[in-house]
This record gives C-alpha cells, structure tokens and sequence, in this order.
C-alpha cells in the first residue's frame, strides 16, 4: 500500500501510533467545526494515474448514464409539504456510473477493503464499528460528471460520505455546500426554499484536487457539485461503509441508481 497511498504524510498503517491518533484527532476537529475533512494527496500521483487507467475503459463504455430530475430529498413528497413549497423545487442531476462489480481488481476497490482504511475511518467518524457494504454494485461506485453535467443539491440518506477524487475537471466541479440547513429536530424547510431560490448567504464552495479523500457529514448538510465545463470530466470515487454489517440496496433501488440489479 505505500506504493498507492502517501503513509509518511498519512500513517493509517500505525494505528495508535502517537502519529496515527494525531491524524484522528485532527480530522475528528475539522468534522466538528467544518463538517468534513480532507486527506489532500493522500493517493501518489502514479498510483491515481493507474487507478484512472484502469477505470476509463470501463466508463466509457459501459457505465450507466444516470439523469434524473428530482428535489433536494430525493423523494415524490413530503409529508405535511404540499407540492408546490419551494422546497421541492426540481433539479435535474446527470452522471455516468461505474459500479464495483465492473472494477474487482482496481486499485479503487483495493482501498476501500484495506482494513486500515476502515479502522482509521471508523476512528475519525467515532464509531464501535464500521463494515464496508455488502452490495456488489452499491459499494463502490466511480463517477463521471462531463462537460454540461452536474449533481444537483441533495441531503444524503447516511450520516457520513467518503469519496476519493481521481480527476479534477479543467473548470466548475466544485463542491458547493450549506452546512447544517435542518437539523435530525427541525427540518427547516423556509431555509431549504431559501437555498433552493439562490438565496441563502451561508452556501460555502471547495475545490478538491485529484487524490484528496473527502469524508463529510452530509444527512444534514445540504450538498452539490458544480456543472463541469471543458473536456475533461471529474471522476470520483464513492466509498459505502456502515456502523452494521450486511447493508444492501434494494432490486428496486439497484434499478433505479444503475439500470440493473445485482
């Protein structure tokens, strides 16, 4: 794994080592204060050139283009919101998706089951346990956003989202977020029309560079990636883990995210 990932600079291979819990305690205070941290270059250059290479055959080819217009709960309704608050107001999201079961061997899936990756996550994120997710399609999954596609805002359905970025795109990707709109108490749905009329001064944007590995409280925190411009898509990894163990999509949900069920 030191030829993959930068472990003089990030020593998740020496846990509780007084380096290792440095780094816990830094991310655990960056996710009090932020709502997320980031492991800048934590991926080698060489070693996210290959991860690249490995995963563009298989998008450009085979990957699941994913369109979809929707609101920022992802859901037909809300119960006691009638249909037409602002807060439903309708998207539209376009990716390309490249599931687990098409990369076995990557480096990609390699470092999401390497157990040290998942002991430090579960640390940083001061959980009992943390188990990858048993779906062989929902696991992991890779990302193409392209010229004119973006992923429109949402809340996440977890508590936390890992993600890897493998390629920054020439302009727009950015992350774009307003930290605690609701709360598990108060949906706060004015400040959710607010946000969706363009009018909330609290929305925050973060360039990421390529190799940065990205965990973020997003349940909560409201969350989108800017439209890509220009001829070179941005492509991410997305990393499913659970405090419990055995977690499945659904047949219906593997349909709806990628177009065929396991």
């Amino acid at each position: 794994m030191h030829d993959i990932l930068d472990l003089a600079r990030y020593p998740l291979d020496r846990p509780g080592s007084p380096e290792w819990q440095a780094l816990v305690d830094r991310c655990m205070a960056d996710l009090s204060k932020n709502g997320m941290y980031n492991l800048e270059g934590l991926v080698r250059p060489e070693a996210l050139a290959r991860a690249v290479a490995e995963v563009r055959p298989v998008m450009d080819t085979l990957s699941f283009v994913h369109t979809r217009e929707h609101n920022i709960y992802f859901m037909k309704s809300i119960p006691g919101l009638p249909d037409d608050h602002p807060a439903l107001a309708k998207t539209k999201t376009i990716n390309h998706t490249v599931c687990a079961d098409q990369i076995p061997q990557s480096i990609i899936m390699h470092i999401y089951e390497w157990a040290p990756m998942i002991l430090f996550l579960q640390a940083t994120m001061d959980k009992s346990a943390l188990y990858p997710m048993r779906d062989p399609l929902a696991r992991v999954n890779v990302m193409s956003y392209r010229a004119g596609e973006a992923l429109n805002w949402h809340f996440d359905r977890s508590e936390f989202t890992t993600t890897l970025l493998l390629q920054a795109p020439i302009k727009g990707g950015e992350f774009v977020y307003r930290t605690d709109l609701r709360s598990d108490t108060d949906p706060n749905y004015e400040g959710v029309a607010r946000l969706m009329r363009g009018e909330d001064p609290d929305v925050k944007s973060l360039t990421l560079s390529a190799g940065t590995l990205n965990v973020f409280r997003g349940k909560n925190t409201a969350h989108k990636v800017a439209t890509v411009e220009g001829d070179r898509d941005r492509l991410i990894a997305v990393f499913a883990y659970f405090p419990k163990p055995g977690v499945t999509f659904s047949r219906e949900e593997q349909i709806g995210f990628y177009g065929r069920a396991a």
